[in-house]
């Protein structure tokens, strides 16, 4: 496999991310019982929105230079027990930078709100996120 270039965090709007990210973002409740930061690829975000964000409008979703944080990931992959099966989208980048991890300015290189566009995910992803959204 090789390395991308981008990988992905998605935060629901109800954790608001500033316009200027701080040093350390919150944890969401999965990220902190599962002890690393859960990531995706832009490959897999369609999936993680339908899977985790069915019922939300919009999302952030923060873009991390991959090779910035290369050393501390460890790619995993996804229980079937949280969403049901996804072995068919390989494996899952997962951020493992501290007891509890962080995710925060030096990891994050920018921020994009993206707005459901009707009932699925899917058809907003293609024109919102074209030429930001690569792997």
């Amino acid at each position: 496999m090789s390395s991308p270039t981008y990988i992905y965090k998605l935060v629901p709007t109800s954790s608001p991310v500033p316009d200027i990210v701080p040093d350390v973002l919150p944890l969401s409740d999965l990220d902190a019982n599962s002890g690393f930061i859960h990531l995706s690829t832009a490959a897999q975000i369609p999936n993680t929105l339908r899977h985790f964000f069915a019922d939300q409008d919009a999302v952030y979703v923060l873009r991390l230079v991959y090779a910035h944080v290369e050393k501390e990931i460890r790619w995993e992959g996804p229980q079937a027990t949280v969403c049901g099966d996804r072995s068919d989208e390989g494996m899952f980048p997962h951020l493992y930078n501290g007891k509890p991890p962080k995710l925060g300015k030096d990891e994050v290189e920018s921020v994009r709100l993206f707005t459901r566009v009707g009932d699925i995910w899917e058809t907003t992803i293609i024109p919102e996120a074209q030429g930001w959204l690569v792997e």
